[in-house]
């Protein structure tokens, strides 16, 4: 008997008054309604709120604000006319130096809640520029032909089109100014309808594009954007599969961005589609830190695991006797070993390595080391963390750009392997959005 196709429950039209109790993980507002959780963008704890559903499920409800009816002292009107409708923010309606506080709070809630620990001592946050201070991104390319356009820039929110923006003020401004300057230079191609995609790469100095594009340009199309790019004194690359085959156009040099950490002495070059920071600032006092903390010296032998191309492996390189880097990505190994060259540092060594997977037969591995640098991505550490019982470090340093795992890691460190949380606290990578950067050090216990 064949089923039956599920129809997707209709939603109630009529707005519904409640009052926010707290903010979720990324920045909405949470309310109950009829004992479903409900997650409501724009709006923030204590507001009373008249919503509407955007969407509905089994455990929880989705919404907008329809009618403000009381004002947290926190909100403010945002600066960008795209605010609600692009993605890319989620957060401008927040006061810039109340934004930062509220993410300490979910530091600190998440901690408490996932994993059962207590911060003892909240380290400052770190700040800086709230604006125009992205240079790592992936923008989005569509010709919409209705529109007589093509649209460059992020999606909107909760829905997989793009937006139609005309800049973007958290982006560096000699990309996020120019976004009608490049619609109107890919509207003129041939192959506009053949570019999804545009990956940024804005270093101390250079600024790269490359667009990825499904059919060859032709040679009126590589002339067009190689005097855009000479224009607005940018680097126009072609990507026509995978990152590796990022190539600048015909006769144009090779431009590879820089970045730089100062108070390290350390540079870093890297390739457009390459993990970097996307903020530079917050980058740079966050390395600080980290080596600050550590108090490195000769006899330290350290280990960095998802190192990517040695933000902090260098840069530890320069205190400790030793430092070993491991990551899962063989592109960025080497490229972090050219840049161990590149600033004459030959204490370091990188290896290549599935941190999710059991790693204690590499040799590497078998190494001690005293102290251990964790940075992994939004799901976290938890699989290599019992391999801290052989390594048994004095000082474990996580930096974490998803504070739910980082709570979750936490748990497990204090309450299975025996280390103590000495502090912790939040770092404002990604202002006028709900993502929350976060640090913490472990000892031992």
């Amino acid at each position: 008997m064949a089923r039956r196709r599920s129809r997707k429950k209709k939603l109630p039209e009529a707005p519904v008054n409640v009052t926010i109790e707290s903010l979720a993980h990324d920045g909405r507002g949470v309310t109950h309604v009829e004992g479903k959780v409900v997650f409501i963008d724009e709006a923030l704890p204590g507001e009373e709120v008249e919503f509407i559903y955007t969407d509905s499920r089994r455990d929880y409800a989705e919404g907008k604000v329809d009618k403000l009816i009381t004002r947290a002292k926190q909100r403010v009107d945002a600066e960008c006319p795209h605010f609600g409708s692009c993605g890319g923010c989620s957060f401008q309606h927040v006061k810039e130096t109340e934004q930062i506080v509220f993410k300490e709070g979910l530091l600190k809630e998440q901690f408490t809640r996932i994993g059962k620990v207590e911060i003892p001592e909240i380290w400052e946050p770190l700040t800086g520029p709230h604006w125009g201070y992205r240079r790592k991104a992936r923008m989005g390319v569509k010709y919409v032909a209705k529109k007589g356009r093509v649209l460059v820039g992020f999606r909107e929110r909760r829905n997989p089109f793009l937006a139609e923006i005309e800049s973007c003020k958290v982006m560096h401004p000699i990309v996020g100014e120019k976004l009608m300057d490049l619609s109107k230079m890919i509207g003129g191609l041939s192959i506009k309808d053949k570019i999804p995609q545009i990956e940024v790469a804005i270093g101390d100095e250079e600024c790269v594009l490359a667009f990825r594009v499904l059919e060859p340009p032709t040679a009126e199309d590589k002339e067009r954007m190689r005097e855009f790019g000479h224009k607005h004194n940018m680097s126009i690359c072609l990507q026509s599969k995978g990152p590796d085959t990022i190539v600048p156009i015909e006769g144009e040099p090779e431009i590879i961005p820089t970045y730089s950490l100062p108070d390290q002495g350390v540079k870093f070059r890297f390739k457009p589609a390459m993990f970097t920071q996307v903020n530079y600032q917050i980058n740079k006092k966050m390395v600080t830190r980290v080596i600050e903390t550590l108090d490195l010296n000769e006899n330290d032998n350290v280990l960095d695991l998802f190192c990517g191309l040695g933000n902090f492996t260098l840069a530890m390189a320069t205190k400790a006797g030793h430092v070993v880097g491991v990551e899962g990505d063989l592109p960025l190994v080497n490229h972090a070993k050219e840049n161990a060259r590149l600033n004459n540092l030959d204490n370091v060594d990188f290896y290549v390595a599935d941190l999710t997977k059991d790693v204690s037969d590499q040799a590497w591995s078998k190494q001690k080391f005293n102290k251990v640098m964790l940075d992994p991505s939004r799901a976290g550490a938890s699989e290599v963390l019992h391999n801290l019982k052989h390594w048994n470090p004095d000082q474990i340093m996580y930096v974490s750009c998803n504070p739910s795992t980082l709570a979750r890691d936490a748990g497990i460190l204090v309450n299975e392997l025996g280390y103590k949380l000495i502090k912790a606290g939040v770092m404002d990578m990604f202002p006028q959005t709900g993502h929350v950067e976060s640090i913490a050090l472990f000892e031992k216990g």
